[in-house]
């Protein structure tokens, strides 16, 4: 069975691959695993049906046969595991790419999106002029760690693998920001996951779905 993935009908980040089913497509484009992709609605998304699959009611969602998954590194952890292409076959370089899998998560995005949060939500609050500044020195922080253990390798832990998936993923949140450009390395090093082919894909496929609902709207 061909599985199946939810994603925004209209995505807030207009196209530019930032929603979390991106990491997914890509993942499958990286395995050549055909899928579908069911658009949901805001409304959508807190609906009984969709939280059947995601009880806390976001995207994105995958389906195949009788399983369900929400959670995007959990998601993309399942492709690797099922598939060729994205995790070594060697034990401990295996466990590797998890690690880092883990680590662009729960170590690298967190600050990332705090930094979101504080532009996008907190923006009105009377300390956000001094709140914004300590956030972006917490990301300099991990960018700065993180761009040492790269140094000029091409990818985290030799080949590339889910781990560096996820990273570069991670890091693309930060477009815009000129954080990264501070840290040469990294941005040569997102720059090497977004030329990609898999990752070309993925993203002419999710930015199709925001095209098609602007036309529409």
């Amino acid at each position: 069975m061909i599985p199946t993935i939810t994603a925004f009908e209209r995505s807030p980040d207009r196209g530019r691959g930032q929603a979390r089913d991106m990491r997914v497509r890509w993942a499958l484009e990286e395995v050549g695993q055909p899928y579908d992709v069911r658009l949901v609605s805001f409304s959508e998304m807190k609906q009984p049906a969709h939280r059947a699959l995601n009880p806390f009611g976001q995207i994105p969602t995958y389906e195949e046969d009788d399983l369900a998954l929400f959670e995007s590194g959990a998601i993309v952890l399942h492709i690797a595991e099922r598939h060729a292409g994205l995790l070594p076959d060697e034990t401990n370089a295996r466990a590797r790419a998890i690690t880092w899998m883990f680590a662009a998560l729960s170590t690298l995005e967190p600050p990332i999106v705090d930094r979101e949060i504080a532009k996008l939500v907190e923006r009105d609050e009377t300390w956000h002029e001094k709140r914004l500044p300590l956030v972006e020195d917490r990301i300099r922080g991990r960018l700065g760690e993180l761009s040492a253990r790269l140094g000029d390798a091409d990818w985290l832990d030799g080949a590339f693998s889910a781990g560096d998936l996820l990273m570069v993923m991670v890091l693309r949140r930060l477009n815009g920001s000129g954080l990264l450009d501070e840290y040469p390395n990294l941005a040569a090093y997102v720059a090497r996951g977004e030329a990609r082919p898999a990752f070309k894909r993925a993203f002419d496929a999710q930015l199709a779905v925001f095209t098609a609902a602007s036309k529409g709207g």
